[in-house]
């Protein structure tokens, strides 16, 4: 049987199902994915005080294409770069409702090789 619902909004009941379980803290804050067609985008969230820390996207970077596995990887650098600056190294990922392959694979371990810790 085919869903009546939209991958969006099925990906969004993922994310919320997720969101229950892991939250950010000032120790060790949240790192979210949010993936579209064209760009993908990435920021650092402390949920406590409901501010976003750091934050890098394809479009930030002026990227021509920035819905492949190269430019995740260079997102995910960007991040762990200026996340270093802010002095965070330790953070929670939540991949957003998307599955670890591709995009958010390659967003994570750049950012991994960058220093974040997770």
């Amino acid at each position: 049987m085919i869903s009546k619902e939209s991958r969006n909004a099925l990906r969004e009941r993922r994310h919320a199902r997720v969101r229950k379980k892991v939250s950010g803290t000032a120790e060790a804050p949240r790192l979210v994915v949010f993936r579209s067609n064209k760009h993908i985008e990435a920021q650092i969230i402390d949920d406590v005080k409901g501010v976003t820390l750091v934050s890098a996207s394809s479009t930030q970077l002026k990227l021509a294409n920035g819905g492949n596995c190269e430019a995740a990887a260079k997102v995910g650098k960007d991040l762990a770069e200026k996340a270093a600056k802010k002095g965070i190294t330790k953070v929670v990922f939540d991949r957003g409702g998307y599955l670890y392959h591709g995009r958010v694979a390659a967003l994570a371990d750049a950012a991994r090789e960058g220093g974040l810790l997770f």
